[in-house]
Parts: C-alpha cells; sequence; structure tokens
C-alpha cells in the first residue's frame, strides 16, 4: 500500500483581509514552505491588492521565523471574472439582497475558478496543499464557501490533474470573534494589531475611516460582520 501524501508546502489564497492574513498565519505556523496567490478580477476598487503586499511585507518584518518559509506571491488577472460579473464587487451599484436570496455581492463562479488556478499554480511549483478562508459560519450565504463545495473542489482537482490536493479551511467552522481569536493564538497581540492596522475587508474600499478594528467604511455587509466579530472577541478578552 503507498504510503499517504505528507503535505508540507502550501499555496494560500491572499487577499489581503482578515480572514485570509489569518489563513496564511496558520499556513506558516503548520507548513515548511508557503507561497501566496491573489487574484485581479476587475474589482472596484484596488485597495485590497495593495493591501497584499503591505501585509506580507510587515509578516516578514514582524514573524522573522514565519518569514523563512515564506516564498513567491504571485497575481492573476482575471478581468474574464469581472466582465462577466454583474455584481457589487465589480460594478458601482449598491448592495442589496437578490430574489434568489443571495447578496448582489456574490461573484458567481470566483471560488470555484480561484481555487482550480490556484491548484494548476501549485502543481507547477510542487505545492500540494491549497489554503483558503471560505466559511460556513459567518458569511453571507455564498455557496462556493460551503464545506460541500470544498469538498467536491477537492476530489475534482485531485482527479482532474492526478494529484493529491487538500484543500485547508481553517475557519469553516468558526466565526469572525474566533477568527480573530485563531489569529492571537496564532501571533499574539503583534498579530491582531497588523491585521487591524493593515488588512483590509470593506467592500467600498475605504482607508479613510480608522476604527478600533480597523480601517472602513463602517456601514458595508463586510465591515459590520468584522465589527461585530471584534466587538465579541474583545468582550472574552476583557472578562
Amino acid at each position: 500500500m503507498p504510503e499517504p501524501t505528507r503535505h508540507t508546502r502550501a499555496l494560500v489564497l491572499f487577499s489581503g483581509g482578515q480572514d485570509s492574513t489569518t489563513c496564511l498565519a496558520h499556513a506558516l505556523a503548520r507548513f515548511d514552505h508557503v507561497e501566496t496567490i491573489g487574484f485581479d478580477y476587475g474589482q472596484r476598487h484596488r485597495v485590497e491588492l495593495d493591501a497584499r503586499l503591505v501585509v506580507l511585507r510587515e509578516l516578514r518584518s514582524a514573524f522573522p521565523d514565519w518569514a523563512a518559509k515564506l516564498g513567491d506571491d504571485h497575481v492573476l488577472d482575471l478581468a474574464v471574472l469581472g466582465a462577466v460579473s454583474e455584481t457589487s464587487l465589480t460594478r458601482d451599484m449598491a448592495f442589496r439582497m437578490e430574489a434568489n436570496g443571495l447578496p448582489n455581492t456574490f461573484v458567481p463562479g470566483r471560488n470555484l475558478l480561484f481555487l482550480t488556478l490556484a491548484a494548476a499554480l501549485a502543481y507547477r511549483r510542487g505545492l500540494s496543499v491549497l489554503v483558503t478562508g471560505v466559511c460556513e459560519t459567518d458569511f453571507s450565504g455564498y455557496p462556493d464557501c460551503r464545506d460541500d463545495t470544498m469538498k467536491a473542489m477537492q476530489l475534482a482537482l485531485s482527479l482532474g490533474m492526478d494529484q493529491r490536493f487538500l484543500i485547508d479551511t481553517p475557519l469553516m467552522w468558526i466565526d469572525k470573534a474566533d477568527t480573530w481569536r485563531l489569529a492571537r493564538e496564532l501571533g499574539g497581540e503583534a498579530l491582531v494589531g497588523l491585521i487591524v492596522e493593515h488588512t483590509h475587508t470593506c467592500y467600498l474600499g475605504d482607508r479613510e475611516h480608522r476604527h478600533d478594528w480597523g480601517w472602513g467604511c463602517g456601514q458595508c455587509p463586510a465591515c459590520e460582520l468584522r465589527a461585530r466579530g471584534w466587538a465579541a472577541y474583545r468582550e472574552g478578552v476583557s472578562t
């Protein structure tokens, strides 16, 4: 019987936001070699693409042991996704709920395409783990964030490329407060502070308004979710 695959090299789907930065820290604490991948898909703003580089720089500076494991960063041009998506993340339109019960922030096929291209890059670079910050607990109902979707993608990618891939989803069953707690467990207050100051989550790309939990408009769904998680996290820390 062949020995099971030993997964030591990972590729993190890294947007520069709170969740993906926590996932990156998780990967750096767990695997021997870690690379990152981001996607330019015609977002309404480029703030998160800029934030990625700042977060990577600050991580390398603040955590030398992790810096030794952190390899290349990759950014893929996915303008075609923006071209076929009529959503509030790729068009200048107000946030609203659609008739199908999903918010208009849902970009159809986004995570499926991200994972497929990430796997193709991972295949070429000898990376067998894909780390992504999808979550079924604190999320907007996106079907491509569900655990069943991730399991199906893991099987399809492994079969389709004839290589055993593992899709690692460290945030799948935890809420935003627990995501803050996980960051503290992984990197202490230094990592929590880095996430507050340098990551970007706001759908509107607001870097003018500073809150206890970081930068953002404070009113979009992403800001509200992050703020609620921060409040619950700080309450737990103080008790």
